[in-house]
C-alpha cells in the first residue's frame, strides 16, 4: 500500500500563493488517483481537487482557476499550486490517494496523510 506525506503548508496573506507536496513513499503514486482535501475548524472535510491516473483532473467550483493540481512521477509527489489565496481558503490540508478513478467524496480514498495547515490572513 502506499503512503502518503503533506508539506509545504504554513501562513500566507490573501492573494499571495503556496505551493503543497504530497509524497509518496511504498509504492508509485501514479497508480493511485491522488486527492486534495480540506477541512477548517466546526466544518466537513470538503473536496480541492483530485488528479487520476491519467492526469486528468477535477476541481471545486471555489478553487477553480486558483488552484492547479499536477503530479512529478520521478519525485512520487502530487502537488497543489495555490495563488490568489483567501482567507476562506483557510484550513488543514489533507492529501489521500484511492486505486484508478478520481472521486470527490473523502470516504473513497484509502490511504491519507497527516494534513498541513494553511492560515490565509487578510
Amino acid at each position: 500500500q502506499v503512503q502518503v506525506v503533506e508539506s509545504g503548508g504554513g501562513l500566507v496573506q490573501a492573494g499571495g500563493s503556496l505551493r503543497l507536496s504530497c509524497a509518496a513513499s511504498g509504492r508509485a503514486l501514479h497508480v493511485y488517483a491522488t486527492g486534495w482535501f480540506r477541512q477548517a475548524p466546526g466544518k466537513e472535510r470538503e473536496f480541492v481537487a483530485t488528479i487520476n491516473t491519467s492526469d486528468g483532473t477535477d476541481y471545486a467550483d471555489s478553487v477553480k482557476g486558483r488552484f492547479t493540481i499536477s503530479r512529478d512521477n520521478a519525485k512520487n509527489t502530487v502537488y497543489l499550486q495555490m495563488s490568489s489565496l483567501k482567507p476562506e481558503d483557510t484550513a488543514v490540508y489533507y492529501c489521500a490517494a484511492r486505486p484508478l478513478a478520481f472521486s470527490r467524496y473523502p470516504g473513497q480514498y484509502d490511504y491519507w496523510g497527516q494534513g498541513t495547515q494553511i492560515t490565509v490572513s487578510s
